[in-house]
């Protein structure tokens, strides 16, 4: 119950006895302190340094990967943009080649609209001529 008695700040240290604390550190390299303190304190700043060093490499590691992700990225969005321009074009030139050929598909389906008519004329003619035989075999044999 002693301890609740001092008033907040106050600590007891091994070699001065009561000390009060501040809010800043008074820890001094030439100030004898306790050897053992010295020795966990420097621990705990090797530590915590070599924690934040390893904090601060891995969110640089981090920036590095977003770089690295975003330049390719961009050469991979500039290749898809060359090919498509290449797509577009020919897409262009064949749809130019076609539009110089239409005049010509045209007429071949014309032709082939009158060679389907002549075929049906022909076979209509070919019905003809072999009623014509029947016809002509049948007034032969009077």
């Amino acid at each position: 119950m002693a301890d609740e008695a001092e008033p907040e700040g106050v600590t007891d240290s091994p070699k001065k006895g009561p000390t009060l604390s501040t809010s800043t550190s008074s820890f001094e390299a030439l100030d004898p302190h306790d050897p053992n303190l010295s020795r966990l304190a420097t621990t705990m700043f090797q530590k915590t340094a070599d924690y934040l060093f390893g904090e601060l490499t891995a969110t640089q590691e981090d920036y590095r990967l977003l770089e690295s992700m975003n330049q390719a990225t961009i050469a991979k969005y500039s290749d898809m943009k060359q090919i498509s321009g290449n797509v577009s074009r020919t897409i262009t030139e064949l749809n130019e080649k076609y539009m110089s050929l239409q005049p010509y598909l045209d007429q071949i389906d014309q032709i082939e609209s009158s060679v389907n008519k002549l075929e049906q004329a022909a076979y209509k003619l070919d019905a003809y001529s072999k009623r014509l035989e029947t016809k002509f075999k049948s007034l032969e044999k009077r």
